[in-house]
């Protein structure tokens, strides 16, 4: 059984589109596949057309189970989606898996433990991981075998992806185990100077690391993922299916073996001229700065507009979901790292939780502290490694 963690700490990327209609393609190619949806958004639910409120058990009851030494067969959760393809859903509760976990011994084996209970009745597995790093991510490296990183053609990509790769460095350092990282171009518009652009830098610096296939802007991945529907099933001749059939087609005849020393090397050793070709691709188009565009929002940006943390009006708001928490502080440099100082208030009976406070202009960092557990905002994809072992999550007030 081979795992692939498909991972992006950036939105937008078309992880949870990637996600769906790979694995419909692997199972359209004959393979027995199993989608796992680690994000507690349930967008792979969405995606796919499962009514939210008939989710009575998911992917955190799994988890849990195997955390506590109660485990609970992956086979009650999962769903039916066509022949030889199977979802096992997530919901919101798997927001609290982390302060659930607290104290637990091999808390970050816990997806590979319940994934071990069905490694012969599955060919391949698809791990949609959510846009933050915490525990569920590092269950999703635990569990891995490759790791798949979509990098979509747009503003900041390879900025983005050398945060992605960093932090996949320091999991790497950690893991006893071989893991395949590949990057994959997605949601490519030939029609665009700065895409073509960026996928020539990503073939520059990843040739031998990225996927041949390019999964190219398609409208009917958009219209088959509002019916609910991967885009095999919503129009089987779009120019969208037929790339995830050919990405399906490299990802069966690729080789998964590749050192874990070697791996973190060459990762390590492309960081800092990523980041210089995303300075130098943007300084010479000045004319197609973000601010001027009018891009597509996904549904991963409208969430961002509710969860995270933003700045509106003057002050800087926190906003995150703890459906179980009975506190939520906040502590950083902006207030002595004592989180006595900001409680979070609970908004509302689903467990949402926010603070608006004014923060002078700097680079801050922070980390929340919920129910006296401190842990990263799971909302803010900028993290930085603190001289614990932990990550604190980063914030720019201009």
């Amino acid at each position: 059984m081979r795992t692939i963690a498909v991972i992006n700490q950036k939105g937008g990327c078309g992880k949870t589109t990637v996600s769906i209609n790979l694995s419909a393609a692997l199972a359209a190619k004959g393979n027995r596949t199993l989608l796992v949806d680690m994000d507690p958004q349930g967008h792979c639910a969405v995606g796919l057309a499962v009514p939210e409120e008939q989710i009575e058990q998911s992917t955190y009851d799994v988890l849990i189970g195997a955390g506590r030494g109660e485990p609970m067969r992956l086979k009650e959760i999962l769903w039916q989606i066509c022949e030889r393809f199977e979802m096992a859903p997530s919901n919101i509760d798997l927001a609290a898996f982390e302060q659930q976990m607290t104290g637990i011994v091999d808390r970050e084996n816990c997806l590979k433990k319940v994934l071990a209970e069905v490694q012969d009745e599955y060919d391949y597995v698809v791990i949609d991981c959510p846009p933050s790093v915490g525990l569920l991510t590092f269950n999703a490296l635990r569990a891995a075998s490759d790791v798949m990183v979509p990098v979509e053609m747009g503003y900041f990509s390879l900025h983005g992806l050398s945060r992605q790769l960093e932090t996949l460095s320091a999991f790497c350092e950690q893991c006893e185990q071989t893991i395949n990282v590949t990057v994959l171009a997605s949601m490519y518009d030939i029609r665009t100077k700065m895409g073509r652009e960026i996928l020539a830098e990503l073939k520059k610096h990843f040739s031998e690391r990225m996927f041949k296939t390019v999964v190219n802007f398609n409208t009917k991945l958009k219209e088959a993922a509002s019916l609910g529907q991967p885009v095999g099933e919503y129009d089987p001749t779009s120019k969208g299916y037929k790339d995830f059939l050919a990405l399906a087609d490299e990802l069966i005849g690729s080789d998964t073996q590749m050192h874990k020393a070697q791996l973190v090397n060459s990762l390590q050793a492309k960081l800092e001229s990523i980041g210089a070709s995303a300075d130098e691709l943007l300084a010479d188009t000045p004319s197609q700065q973000p601010k001027k565009q009018q891009p597509i929002v996904s549904l991963d940006e409208k969430l961002s507009d509710f969860y995270g943390v933003r700045q509106l009006d003057g002050q800087v708001v926190f906003s995150t979901m703890y459906p179980r928490a009975q506190k939520v502080q906040i502590a950083g440099d902006f207030n002595e790292w004592d989180p006595e100082k900001t409680p979070l208030q609970r908004l509302d009976e689903n467990g949402k939780w926010q603070l608006a406070m004014p923060i002078n202009k700097g680079l801050y960092r922070y980390r929340l502290v919920v129910d006296g557990q401190w842990q990263q905002d799971p909302y803010n994809d900028w993290i930085e490694m603190n001289p614990y072992g932990d990550f604190n999550s980063v914030l720019n007030v201009q």
